[in-house]
């Protein structure tokens, strides 16, 4: 009866979540030369999701006829998560292997065909752009490195 709406069930489960989160963010290594370290963003939304949980599985609202036929997913739009899903994974196995720009114009470029976009021209160009801009702007100006793949830059 404790468990009985479905925000108490998710407010626990991310409760355990944000647990784990923060167990596993208090084991990134500090450095002692850092003004900002490494661990600060992690702990922070750590905090901010455990804090948000709480007050999920505290919340007395009850849930509506309306609500609980939000919830429900129809088959078609199942499929299309799933697909997308499904995308994603393919782009995170072949990130290191291709490389970032090729993958990321990729990802863009399919995603957005699958969901419907038809303008497939505009639909490259902002694929390629995009995975070219950030490419540059992560390597060069903030000199985090993404994988370059078989680019030779």
């Amino acid at each position: 009866m404790i468990l009985r709406p479905i925000n108490r069930k998710l407010g626990l489960a991310l409760v355990f979540f944000a647990g784990v989160y923060l167990f596993l963010s208090y084991q990134i290594p500090s450095y002692t030369y850092a003004l900002v370290d490494a661990d600060v963003v992690p702990k922070g939304l750590g905090f901010l999701l455990l804090i948000l949980s709480i007050l999920l599985f505290v919340q007395k609202k009850e849930e509506t006829e309306q609500e609980k036929e939000k919830r429900t997913i129809p088959k078609k739009e199942l499929y299309v998560l799933l697909g997308v899903a499904g995308f994603i994974l393919i782009y995170i196995f072949l990130l290191e292997i291709v490389g970032f720009v090729i993958m990321t114009a990729t990802f863009v470029f399919t995603c957005s065909s699958f969901l419907g976009y038809k303008k497939y021209k505009v639909s490259a160009l902002v694929a390629i752009l995009f995975s070219l801009l950030l490419y540059f702007l992560f390597n060069y100006l903030l000199l985090i490195h993404l994988p370059p793949g078989v680019l030779p830059f």
